[in-house]
């Protein structure tokens, strides 16, 4: 059993929606596919990955050094004890070789891409779901039927005005969901005001929206926001300033009552530790939203989780960012709060299982074995011709 190619290839997004902080008009993610000469019901096992949007793809570190030190490994590194499948920890440690602590940035991108690509053919070799194989391992076999989500939109666009804006949630709830984000921090604080108005006029009731604002703001804007947001219960207040900034974020929590979410843009353990450490951040209420995408993969993830519960926080309390399918699969498999979701936003990457819609806020996922790409169309015949390439 081993691991007989890995292809890779930057994919564009082509969009032209903007946050407070960057648009995307140039972003750019990577696709992977782990090749192994592994057969299962006569089909080679390929397992497959990407990076979640907002970070751009991770091509040259893949290829300078990840990509080939998982190639140079002995089997003994890459499997489990019984050489039955592949071990993803193993194969973190083998990623992480040479690699000094500390300095995260784009590397855990790049590692977190591949940690996808081999927990899907991990439980494809398995013959399971991957919220199957999780819960099996880490959770006694108990699995969520199905996970909350909430869309994730309100984007600023040129032309985009109020009535525009109200459609688009329209729109969401139509496909079923129950909570809706917007951005702010790209406008004034009186025109973020009257976006947040305008979209509680169509919600049909309160605590169903959440504030983003991408880490734009100092501490005396975040505060003077939060003063403004205060009397909207919103379902939360995201990322108000940096994400490192641990002590802006304590100090807001002393002004702002309401929930906080953030978390998406901290890319390790020791940095999620910290944030729960010096942050502020309150068990009770808050959010916390670690993408294993962007921060070395789920193995990684497996860590933050323990962590937290030494710390007296619930897995429920996380809400991943990136509203892919691997974190669909973390969540129903190991207990999560839920997952964030862009309907029709990051295609093919956003989005999960066709055929599977939203209900009352909430999704089911498919029966298929790995992490689900082959049940999401759009995204398969993308993931699938790179593995013929």
């Amino acid at each position: 059993m081993k691991i007989v190619d890995i292809k890779e290839k930057t994919f564009p997004l082509k969009t032209n929606i903007r946050n407070s902080i960057i648009d995307f008009s140039k972003m750019t993610a990577s696709i992977i596919a782990v090749i192994t000469d592994v057969k299962k019901d006569g089909e080679q096992v390929i397992g497959y990955g990407f990076n979640s949007n907002g970070r751009y793809a991770p091509t040259g570190l893949l290829h300078e050094r990840f990509i080939p030190r998982l190639l140079e490994a002995e089997s003994s590194n890459v499997l489990n004890e019984n050489q039955t499948n592949f071990d993803p920890h193993k194969i973190w440690d083998v990623l992480m070789t040479n690699e000094k602590p500390g300095g995260h940035g784009e590397r855990s991108v790049a590692v977190g891409t591949i940690d996808m690509a081999i927990w899907d053919a991990v439980a494809k070799i398995e013959g399971q779901p991957l919220y199957q194989v999780l819960a099996d391992r880490y959770r006694n076999g108990e699995v969520d039927d199905k996970v909350f989500v909430y869309a994730a939109g309100g984007y600023y666009l040129p032309n985009k005005g109020l009535i525009e804006l109200q459609e688009e949630i329209k729109s969401y709830l139509d496909l079923g969901y129950s909570k809706v984000k917007i951005k702010i921090g790209g406008a004034t604080l009186k025109e973020d005001l009257e976006r947040i108005e305008a979209v509680l006029k169509v919600l049909p009731h309160e605590n169903a929206l959440a504030v983003d604002a991408n880490g734009r703001f100092d501490l005396e804007t975040a505060i003077e926001y939060g003063r403004n947001l205060e009397q909207y219960n919103l379902f939360w207040y995201e990322e108000a300033g940096a994400p490192l900034d641990y002590q802006l974020q304590a100090e807001l929590a002393k002004h702002y009552k309401n929930p906080m979410a953030t978390g998406e843009n901290l890319f390790s353990m020791q940095d999620a530790r910290n944030l729960i450490r010096y942050g502020g951040m309150r068990a009770d209420r808050d959010y916390l939203q670690f993408d294993c995408a962007l921060s070395y993969g789920l193995v990684e993830y497996l860590r933050i989780l323990e962590m937290l519960k030494e710390y007296g926080w619930s897995s429920r309390r996380c809400i991943p960012h990136g509203g892919h399918q691997m974190s669909l699969n973390i969540a129903a498999g190991l207990g999560l709060g839920g997952n964030e979701s862009y309907p029709g936003v990051f295609e093919p990457f956003g989005g999960f299982a066709d055929g599977y819609p939203v209900e009352d806020g909430y999704i089911k996922l498919p029966d298929v074995p790995g992490i689900g790409f082959e049940s999401k169309s759009n995204l398969y015949e993308i993931l699938h011709s790179l593995s013929k390439q």
